[in-house]
């Protein structure tokens, strides 16, 4: 056939050659690094058991793509950094994400087109069975419950304690979506979902309207997941973690009435303020002499005048900046004798700021804000995908990278680093050959990462 295109690239080089560039080179994929997410599923079946969330009421014999290669395909790609479903029409193409994903012939049969897995967002549970296009559907409930299962079988013991961060952020959307609302905190139209995390573990990503409380919702959650871990782990202590927007009467009676502790933010006001007023001038006055910012703590009870049930240890911090006074403040159930005010406010209440960029990881590493969908349904739904595209690179940091420069490493960074290879794919009747170049800098940090993962 002629090719009226120009298909070739010709420029001088430096000396005699001159560079020449065709699109010849065969099946080349920009993903080898996928390798290790392939061997955190084969052992931590996580995209296996959450296809086993979806109810499939399609028939067998008409089938083309099975939900485990569907739902393989589509967290992949979210962690490989394809965040829209538009990117499936090249990406289906791929034969090693087709092999990752289940093909069993990765080269002759091509994974879904985007239609094809837009359609698991936009299936209703109630209506699937007798719909024609939307006919699988996703058990919330099932999903909810596998983000806890994984966090109990990342844990070889059961731990002395388990912190559980509760924190809301803004989704802005763009469009006329269902549940769209002015927020007037974030100056946008946009969602509100909550998330609560253990240190890195997800344990809920739930995608909520932006016209009601920031706390809202939480309390509910915590009733799910709370019992749960009680019942695993009967000896563990459970502390509740938020910011002053969690700070609410009925959470923390709950908390009490269910012996559960907490450390929570108060939002400042006058009355807490003439708490510290001592306090406050003795850090301005430290200041002024050691031109540093100076922290002064206290501990106080208190009763706000109508809300609160009871009176609460207060922890006060008053400090004085370059800029002038600080005052900040937390409510809490622990003792001063196990955590004197300091160490509770900068070692236990500080420490939530990590969550924050666990947040961070989901909405900018792996697009949780992705919520373009009609309804608020599928836009749920999207949100469990990239929820667990981040749980299957959480897991490969925490057991594949552990002693490596990445161990710590955000997801964004992973996938730039070790996921983001070229490699030449070739496939023949008993293997597929991936050709990786002899001179990328982090091939020990692979390898390292591969037989961390290999161990049984």
């Amino acid at each position: 056939m002629t090719e009226c295109t120009r298909t070739e690239i010709r420029s001088k080089a430096p000396g005699r050659r001159e560079f020449v560039a065709r699109f010849d080179g065969g099946d080349i994929t920009s993903d080898a690094g996928a390798l290790l997410l392939g061997a955190v599923e084969e052992r931590r079946t996580i995209l296996k058991r959450l296809a086993g969330c979806f109810t499939d009421h399609r028939s067998p014999n008409r089938i083309d793509h099975t939900v485990e290669e569907l739902v393989s395909q589509r967290v992949l790609a979210i962690a490989l950094g394809y965040e829209d479903v538009n990117d499936h029409e090249q990406l289906r193409l791929d034969p090693l994400l087709a092999a990752l994903a289940g093909k069993s012939d990765p080269k002759g049969k091509p994974l879904a087109a985007p239609a094809t897995i837009h359609r698991l967002e936009l299936s209703h549970p109630e209506l699937a069975a007798d719909d024609r296009y939307c006919r699988i559907s996703l058990e919330p409930e099932a999903a909810d419950q596998l983000l806890i299962d994984l966090f109990f079988e990342a844990h070889e013991d059961p731990p002395a304690e388990v912190v559980l961060d509760l924190d809301a952020t803004d989704d802005p959307i763009h469009g006329k979506q269902q549940g769209r609302f002015f927020h007037g905190y974030y100056n946008c139209y946009c969602y509100l979902p909550l998330y609560i995390f253990a240190g890195d573990h997800l344990l809920c990503a739930r995608l909520r309207t932006a016209d009601q409380d920031g706390a809202a919702g939480s309390l509910e959650e915590l009733e799910r997941i709370i019992p749960r871990i009680r019942a695993e782990w009967p000896e563990t202590r459970i502390i509740v973690r938020g910011d002053s927007g969690f700070c609410r009467e009925w959470l923390m009676a709950w908390c009490d009435s269910e012996g559960v502790e907490y450390v929570l933010g108060i939002a400042r006001n006058e009355r807490l303020t003439a708490k510290i007023a001592s306090e406050l001038r003795q850090a301005r006055e430290q200041h002024e002499r050691t031109g540093r910012p100076e922290r002064v703590f206290r501990n106080f009870a208190y009763r706000t005048l109508k809300s609160w049930s009871r009176s609460r240890r207060v922890v006060g911090k008053a400090e004085h900046l370059e800029r002038g006074s600080n005052p900040r403040f937390v409510v809490t159930s622990l003792s001063q004798q196990e955590w004197d005010a300091r160490r509770l406010y900068e070692d236990l209440y500080c420490a939530r700021g990590e969550m924050e960029n666990r947040i961070k990881e989901q909405q900018l590493d792996l697009f949780a804000d992705r919520t373009s969908c009609c309804v608020m349904r599928a836009n749920q739904v999207r949100l469990y995908f990239s929820s667990f595209a981040y749980v299957l690179l959480s897991e490969l940091r925490r057991i594949g990278l552990a002693g490596t420069e990445l161990a710590r490493a955000q997801c964004g960074t992973i996938r730039l680093k070790l996921l983001k290879i070229g490699a030449r794919v070739r496939i023949t009747v008993r293997r597929i050959w991936i050709a990786m170049s002899e001179s990328w800098p982090h091939r020990k940090i692979l390898l390292h990462a591969w037989h961390r993962l290999r161990l049984t």
